[in-house]
């Protein structure tokens, strides 16, 4: 029971994040006016990204420190799912600019530093398909992939700060829990935080364990 709470609790957060976040009202704030409700979205993703690849890393030291081959999957899995809430974050941001910037795509220094980035992590995936040996592909991507993190942190939270930027929180710009984020808003904002986090790592976790037994049935072969 105490290895199922969290995955109940994560089914329950994202469903009352998509009802309460359809729901419950907005400031009626000028430009973005509904549209802030893809707040509750776009920016868990980011954050359930960051904690997926930030277990990914955890996991690559381990690997690193004690050659568990586990240690290695736990990793690959955890970007492979971080890729996947990358993926939807910049989708999420780009329907939210095309209703606020007037183009999905603007060629903002934000959106410019998360398309690098993704392909930092790319490059990841990439580099462990081009290497047959398993050992030492193991070991050159967990290297490779302690190295990315703080890279891709730098692209998307630090270099748009220093630039002009539309993005709140980036260039100049107030983000929204500062100014705009009333109540209700915290009410759904934060439950979504937790919800979508727990979602990923779930996803990871099955990920991880359809790997385990696709090895074991090797194996047996």
């Amino acid at each position: 029971m105490y290895q199922t709470w969290w995955k109940v609790l994560a089914v329950l957060l994202v469903t009352y994040t998509f009802i309460a976040g359809l729901l419950l009202p907005v400031p009626a704030l000028p430009i973005i006016h509904e549209t802030i409700r893809n707040l509750y979205f776009h920016v868990p993703m980011w954050f359930s990204m960051c904690v997926l690849f930030g277990i990914s890393v955890w996991y690559s030291v381990k690997y690193l420190l004690k050659g568990d081959e586990n240690y290695d999957l736990i990793a690959v899995e955890s970007v492979n799912t971080g890729l996947l809430f990358y993926v939807l974050g910049l989708v999420t941001g780009m329907i939210w600019a095309k209703y606020t910037w007037g183009e999905a795509w603007s060629n903002d220094p934000k959106q410019n530093s998360a398309a690098i980035a993704f392909l930092v992590y790319c490059a990841y995936l990439v580099l462990r398909n081009s290497i047959e040996e398993e050992q030492k592909r193991a070991r050159l991507s967990a290297i490779y992939n302690i190295f990315a993190f703080p890279i891709m942190l730098v692209l998307i939270f630090i270099l748009p700060r220093m630039t002009d930027s539309l993005h709140p929180g980036n260039g100049g710009n107030p983000a929204f829990g500062r100014y705009d984020l009333d109540s209700y808003m915290r009410l759904v904002f934060y439950p979504a935080d937790l919800g979508w986090i727990f979602l990923g790592i779930w996803i990871a976790t099955l990920r991880f364990r359809m790997r385990v037994a696709e090895r074991k049935k090797l194996e047996e072969i």
